[in-house]
């Protein structure tokens, strides 16, 4: 069966055009540390192990939230080129994003005050398979770029509260 992008992205336009009090879409995660720095991770039904590499005092049991983020990114980027790709009738055989980011533990560790904790630097290559003009791909890549939710968190600020609140963690979930 092939799944019609095509189709569902422009009635989603066009629903959210027609509407736009629908357009709002709240994610949720909770996360528990468990034994040393790995984490549980819950999201909808999936759970998600994360963990530290042992020369940063984990087990290596799963990704760091680091390379998490570099995970959305890849990802974020692939979905977002097939949803374009098939609403601009771009032909697209396959998409590939691979990912490197540089972090100076000095900021991390509290070394060096002016040293940020996290990327300096993330670098990325996006490979696609498509028999579409250099003209296409440029222009999708220009519209993927615009569009992509996960490169827009890491382009601009994005309001984050934290707050802190005393309480048992043997009790059942809320």
């Amino acid at each position: 069966m092939t799944f019609k992008f095509k189709e569902v992205f422009s009635g989603t336009q066009a629903a959210l055009g027609a509407d736009p009090t629908q357009a709002q879409a709240e994610f949720h995660a909770q996360s528990r540390l468990g034994h040393g720095v790995n984490s549980n991770v819950a999201i909808r039904q999936f759970s998600v192990a994360v963990d530290e590499p042992a020369g940063l005092g984990g087990q290596d049991s799963a990704p760091n939230p680091v390379e998490y983020i570099l995970a959305a990114l890849g990802s974020c980027q692939e979905i977002t080129y097939r949803l374009y790709a098939d609403a601009l009738g771009i032909p697209l055989n396959g998409v590939s994003v691979q990912l490197s980011g540089t972090i100076d533990l000095r900021g991390f560790f509290n070394v060096q005050d002016d040293v940020r904790p996290g990327y300096q630097t993330i670098e990325a290559e996006v490979v696609l398979d498509s028999p579409a003009s250099e003209a296409d791909l440029k222009r999708l890549k220009e519209i993927v770029d615009r569009h992509c939710p996960v490169l827009d968190i890491l382009h601009n600020p994005t309001p984050v509260r934290l707050s802190l609140r005393r309480g048992s963690l043997n009790a059942a979930a809320e």
